[in-house]
């Protein structure tokens, strides 16, 4: 008998065997949300670029004397960003900053050793087999991913510029999105469930969930850009920007070619956000509606209701920010109540597959 063969032996015949790899997966998918938390505060707080080198092992330990403080921020100053943005920075400003972006970085060191260890056990005694050790070898892979994309984006702001590329950051916030996407997706799956009855409208269902899921990754990236380009600090009012619902064409095609607009007009990056925020409600309202006329009673039609009711809530949130020129904890309500919409229509979706 193998040890994975004796160590299943020993469970209990009612006993869910899958529950703690679906626990350390949910226990996963709740780091990655704080890193997205203090990720935004990293880059709310301009802490982002403090630490200008990337050392694996020997950045576990920071500065400890006051000659090596005196070092870290002498590799500071040699940025742009120090010159022109915070030249007046004393050493205890700088500590702030360097903590901000070293516990940014510690917690992800956490984070995969969270993932790592705990898969190397569950792999060991048995409880992963077949296509499930794949998957979780693919998240491992994700995540280490996610720490070359966050040197990358780093990288950027070190020569050249004051800040990140906004499309890096919105690449490396889509990667930790999707890395809890498929944390909340696979968790899920392993507690299989009665299916849900939609009836005759099940496919569309099927398919709106995932367009929910879909439309909320896009905004989440949406809003990514609009956070590198600092556009949330323009426009400041709601409904109207500068007066005008929709900006005259100009505004949003200045910069050629028009692609660039996309990424590096102010104008249209904030007016995509805007208007990606509208279609999501409307999906959500739509999807919330429909399962209520076909499928009312069910879970399925309480967690679209649920769904519609947080969408509201972050435009709001959304708002808000806008409003009062991106006050820190609002920013980072914001920021955060996205990923809560994005776990609920993941788990709504993984549900409604079932069907």
């Amino acid at each position: 008998m193998t040890f994975a063969a004796h160590f299943s032996s020993d469970l209990p015949a009612t006993q869910d065997p899958m529950r703690p790899v679906r626990l350390w997966l949910f226990a996963v998918a709740g780091l990655v949300f704080l890193m997205v938390i203090v990720g935004g505060a990293t880059r709310l707080t301009e802490s982002g670029l403090s630490i200008t080198e990337w050392k694996v092992v020997t950045g576990v330990i920071p500065p400890l004397t006051d000659a090596q403080w005196l070092v870290e921020f002498d590799k500071y100053k040699a940025i742009p960003q120090y010159a022109q943005l915070f030249p007046n920075m004393d050493l205890g400003q700088f500590k702030i900053i360097f903590y901000w972006e070293w516990g940014h970085r510690m917690l992800g060191r956490v984070i995969g050793l969270a993932f790592a260890l705990p898969l190397a056990f569950f792999w060991i005694t048995g409880r992963l087999q077949g296509a499930l050790r794949w998957k979780c070898l693919g998240l491992l892979a994700l995540g280490g991913l996610q720490g070359a994309v966050g040197w990358w984006m780093v990288k950027s702001g070190l020569t050249g510029r004051v800040e990140v590329a906004q499309e890096r950051l919105a690449v490396h916030l889509l990667l930790a999105s999707l890395t809890f996407t498929f944390l909340l997706w696979l968790a899920v799956s392993l507690k299989p469930k009665a299916a849900e009855v939609l009836g005759a409208a099940t496919s569309r269902l099927r398919s709106t969930s995932m367009a929910l899921v879909v439309l909320t990754l896009v905004q989440i990236g949406l809003g990514a850009l609009v956070a590198g380009l600092r556009a949330g600090y323009t426009y400041n009012t709601w409904p109207l920007m500068d007066g005008r619902f929709i900006p005259p064409f100009e505004n949003l095609s200045r910069i050629s070619p028009l692609w660039a607009n996309l990424l590096d007009n102010v104008t249209t990056v904030q007016f995509n956000h805007r208007m990606t925020a509208y279609a999501l409600f409307v999906l959500a309202l739509f999807h919330a509606i429909d399962l209520m006329r076909n499928a009312a009673g069910t879970s399925a039609a309480k967690r679209g209701r649920a769904i519609a009711g947080l969408v509201i809530a972050q435009a709001t949130i959304g708002i808000v920010t806008l409003l009062t020129v991106v006050q820190l904890h609002v920013a980072l309500l914001h920021q955060a109540f996205a990923m809560v919409v994005l776990a609920m229509c993941v788990v709504h979706a993984r549900r409604v597959s079932e069907a």
